[in-house]
């Protein structure tokens, strides 16, 4: 197979990962998916997406640092053609490809060598790559050209040009097999001693075997708080029925969709916090009768402004996040919700305006 036929077959098998710290890949081997422990980032809970899967939240199950492993569980209602671990060895030189979503690019494929099959990292193996992989990449499959898995890919040398390291496909078989043997889930794996820790048993995060500190026990416990204005903006997003959770796409940034309005909100570290709806991209004709419209509504609009980038129109509500209350920020994140959908259809509707297009969900 080649490079586009592997990803065509396989595509629904890869999964984006998100949490409030960062976004990564995943893949569906048997009924779980794999990803990194460093894409969790110690949470119980993660927010996925596929092409057959809406975003949605998923537990943790497993959690294991010394192999830098997760496990989500996620029962998929139509099981796709499966992903499986490759049995053959593999060799210097051998063709491969990175699968993964670097910098929201979903489904990126990269082709490329092993450069070195079994690369020394502290006391693991990894197979060195010289296919390009980046943020968003970790935790996602290593394929050979017959469509195995033999490896995930896990880190990068930072500042070096095409120097990526897959863990093996045989820790990740490993894993599994033990994983699956205790037939249990919420599994933390010791870093010390290597025991699978079951995490009601853990006091105090400490590991009931060796007594080393389990840092991943202490973050599922603690999980996900955010603080400040950030804090005060979820209240709002809840208070008005949005899932924060499945609508936060960072500590400080967060997307609502409704109807063909897509609103996005982000605080930036100078205190600012914006609320933009983007909406349709301007006619070529009866520009002029566009301009008049927004002038004359934003004349009306209160809490609200238009304005226009490049050729698109935007619908923004503007605080500093010392001037934000609840109640001020609530009626005027409803009105950003209700009035962008409704302007959206009228500037198409009335005035020809072009309906955005948007890639797939990242």
């Amino acid at each position: 197979m080649n490079t586009q036929h592997i990803l065509e077959k396989y595509i629904d098998n890869i999964i984006q990962i998100m949490t409030p710290y960062g976004t990564g890949t995943g893949f569906i081997i048997d009924d779980i998916i794999i990803t990194n422990s460093h894409v969790v980032s110690g949470l119980k809970e993660v927010v996925i997406s596929a092409k057959k899967v809406q975003r949605t939240i998923a537990p943790v199950i497993y959690d294991d640092p010394y192999f830098d492993l997760a496990f989500i569980s996620y029962k998929f209602e139509a099981p796709s053609i499966a992903l499986s671990l490759s049995k053959n060895i593999v060799e210097d030189g051998d063709t491969t490809i990175a699968i993964g979503h670097p910098y929201g690019l979903n489904y990126t494929a990269t082709e490329g060598i092993v450069s070195r099959a079994s690369r020394l990292q502290g006391d693991l193996e990894y197979i060195q790559i010289d296919a390009a992989i980046n943020p968003g990449n970790s935790g996602g499959p290593l394929l050979n050209m017959q469509g195995d898995v033999i490896g995930v890919n896990t880190f990068i040398i930072q500042n070096a040009n095409n120097l990526g390291f897959s863990l093996p496909y045989f820790y990740i078989q490993e894993a599994i097999d033990a994983f699956k043997s205790l037939n249990t889930i919420n599994i933390i794996k010791c870093p010390s001693c290597k025991n699978l820790i079951p995490e009601q048993t853990i006091s105090k995060d400490y590991c009931p075997k060796c007594g080393v500190k389990l840092e991943i026990a202490r973050l599922r416990r603690k999980g996900y708080t955010p603080t400040g204005a950030t804090k005060l903006l979820e209240e709002i997003l809840e208070s008005l029925d949005i899932n924060v959770t499945l609508s936060r796409r960072s500590q400080s940034s967060w997307r609502i969709d409704k109807g063909s309005a897509r609103i996005d909100i982000n605080y930036y570290e100078n205190g600012i916090i914006i609320g933009d709806a983007k909406l349709c991209a301007i006619p070529k004709n009866n520009i002029d009768k566009v301009y008049d419209y927004l002038l004359e509504q934003n004349n009306e609009l209160s809490y609200l402004q238009f304005s226009i980038n490049e050729n698109s129109i935007y619908l923004s509500y503007l605080i500093v996040d010392s001037s934000l209350t609840k109640e001020e920020g609530k009626t005027a994140i409803q009105r950003l919700l209700n009035f962008a959908n409704k302007y959206d259809d009228i500037l198409i509707n009335k005035f020809g305006a072009i309906k955005q297009k948007r890639d797939e969900e990242d």
